[in-house]
């Protein structure tokens, strides 16, 4: 069994993501620790980065300035579409809420997130930044096993 992580480890943790300012964005500390495969997606590479040669049993805590977590907020990512573009034309669609997008089968068909920022009768005004981008992250951990 190893006692430090490393970049490919199974591991179960609890953990908790907020912003500089204290808001919580996700935390399983009080609940279900999480189990995830390092190097697999479940959890963003920046924050897989801290995880690199911890021990069990101990909490640790990151600051991370925005471009050593998200990234910077592009505006570039910020479109005005017509209603029409939305998923069912915009019906059941408030502001912040989060609309999956497919990107046409000529460019792969992937499918890609935006926030709804701002509504009106016509259009709506999505960011297409990660949520966090632009912020700095407070991201707490103890990692409980190593499998």
């Amino acid at each position: 069994m190893n006692d430090r992580v490393r970049l490919d480890s199974l591991v179960t943790l609890h953990y908790r993501v907020a912003t500089s300012d204290d808001t919580e964005v996700i935390a399983t500390f009080g609940s279900t620790p999480a189990t995830l495969q390092l190097g697999s997606g479940e959890l963003a590479p920046p924050l897989e980065a801290c995880l690199e040669d911890l021990p069990v049993g101990e909490r640790h805590v990151f600051l991370l300035e925005p471009a050593q977590a998200f990234g910077p907020h592009n505006p570039e990512l910020v479109k005005r579409l017509p209603k029409t573009e939305l998923p069912k034309g915009g019906a059941g669609i408030d502001v912040l809420t989060l609309v999956e997008f497919e990107a046409p089968p000529q460019l792969g068909g992937a499918k890609f997130a935006g926030m709804v920022r701002e509504m009106d009768e016509t259009s709506a005004l999505v960011d297409f930044n990660h949520p966090l981008a632009g912020k700095s992250i407070r991201f707490e951990v103890e990692v409980i096993g190593i499998l």
